[in-house]
């Protein structure tokens, strides 16, 4: 009976032993080594002195727009913004749900941006029957370009975003109406939505954020003013007063919100919106090198901010940028290329906020860290983390163990230890252990019911 009782104990033991010995070998056998602004016109009361520190946007006449179908309706209420690329397996589905919304009065602008499927003759059909359908269509230049294209073409009070691969419940934009109309000061609204997977089929989770205003761009990372995208809903002269988007790649909602804030309030309504479509294709899902992006442009934009709010020439974020992005090697190459310009304070902030972001994105995403990645963050925080608060820096300590178990537990020893400081073991250890105890379906259940809501 003895035996039975102390057989878990020597279990986790070995478990543990078989931990430090596995990374500690395996690490040891590795090497040691301006475009013109245009005029914004606003019925909001702008912040002009704010207005004045913002970047250059760029425009849809910068990229070579056609105008395939135009709408045939006038005294529209919304225009429904809905970028796509190559999304002909979903885009019917989206596109139809936005029909079906109770508000009638709408004009649905569709921007392919450089699609190569059946999306074009989608489109066509679609338009053809319904004369509330708009379609631009330009070459394959990003998501940010397509968005201003599109933005050029509203003309209605309010502007709603829509994904190509999501699905909006007929009462989205009746709430959000509801809700922009009874609140003078608020200029944006979102809402909750559904997780679903790639078939379209419920998960069993809500995507719900906290309110904005909750928002900090001092923390590490980043306190992030976070709205669902795919279901924003703003009021028109509140995108013209910030002059769209700007090229923070894979961020670029995050550093709109941001501009959003310092003109008006934002809100997320607790009301499911419609399904969120969770699946290894999208923009911040597809690579762990779309994942270093995402996280350095979220960071910048935070610092963006800072600078604005001092009344400091803001930062500039070149279209030119991405390709930069797309040809480094690694996440120090990224940090280089994205650190161009700042103080040095800010670069410190910078990098210690980009190590911290992609350890949570990477908590979540279908995708790992590689080696260079997990040297990166652990040379950053093996210097002092002056400057953090008490509850960012024990953040940071539980990422880094989890990071290290889940990489253990899928036997990327090299990548884990990478990431580990001496004193990180026994925690990273012990979290190895549960993964291997409890089966994967009872640490997701017992996730959910912890918490319900998830930030994507």
């Amino acid at each position: 009976m003895a035996g039975a009782q102390s057989a878990p104990g020597l279990f986790i033991l070995r478990a543990s032993v078989a931990f430090f010995a596995r990374a500690s070998d395996t690490y040891g056998s590795v090497r040691s080594d301006d475009i013109q602004r245009r005029h914004c016109i606003s019925e909001l009361p702008v912040n002009k002195e704010l207005l004045s520190h913002w970047s250059p946007v760029s425009r849809a006449r910068d990229c070579n727009v056609t105008l395939v179908r135009e709408s045939r309706v006038s005294d529209t209420l919304v225009d429904v913004l809905i970028p796509t690329l190559n999304a002909g397996e979903t885009l019917q589905a989206s596109i139809e749900s936005i029909q079906r919304q109770n508000i009638n009065a709408l004009r649905i602008v569709v921007i392919d941006d450089g699609s190569t499927d059946v999306t074009p003759l989608l489109l066509t059909e679609m338009a053809r029957k319904d004369p509330r359908i708009e379609v631009l269509r330009k070459p394959n230049s990003g998501i940010v370009d397509a968005l201003n294209a599109g933005i050029e073409r509203c003309r209605s009070e309010f502007i709603a975003r829509h994904d190509a691969d999501d699905v909006a419940d007929p009462n989205r934009f009746a709430e959000e109406i509801a809700y922009l109309r009874a609140h003078s000061d608020c200029v944006a609204v979102s809402g909750a939505a559904r997780h679903v997977n790639e078939y379209g089929q419920p998960i069993g989770t809500t995507a719900r954020g906290p309110e904005p205003e909750e928002s900090d761009p001092t923390r590490v990372p980043s306190h992030e003013p976070y709205m669902l995208h795919p279901f924003l809903m703003l009021r028109r002269s509140a995108m013209d007063a910030v002059c769209g988007y700007r090229h923070a790649y894979h961020s670029e909602d995050t550093d709109l919100y941001w501009r959003l804030q310092e003109i008006g309030r934002l809100h997320n309504l607790d009301t499911v919106l419609g399904d969120y479509r969770m699946h290894s294709q999208s923009i911040t899902s597809a690579s762990v090198l779309n994942g270093r992006i995402s996280a350095l442009n979220s960071q910048l934009a935070g610092i963006s901010a800072l600078r604005r709010r001092a009344g400091r020439k803001d930062i500039v974020f070149p279209r030119e940028r991405l390709q930069q992005f797309r040809s480094a090697r690694s996440l120090a190459a990224i940090f280089s290329i994205g650190a161009r310009g700042l103080e040095p304070q800010e670069r410190n902030q910078l990098k210690l906020s980009l190590a911290a972001k992609l350890l949570e994105l990477s908590s979540y995403r279908p995708y790992e860290l590689d080696e260079d990645d997990c040297r990166f963050i652990r040379d950053v925080i093996k210097t002092p983390l002056s400057g953090l608060t008490a509850d960012d820096r024990a953040q940071m300590r539980r990422q880094i163990s989890g990071t290290a178990a889940r990489l253990a537990h899928k036997g990327r020893f090299v990548e884990a230890a990478a990431l580990l400081q001496t004193r990180d073991y026994p925690i990273a250890a012990m979290r190895f252990v549960y993964r291997l105890c409890v089966p994967q379906s009872v640490r997701r259940l017992y996730g959910q019911m912890r918490n319900r809501t998830f930030k994507y």
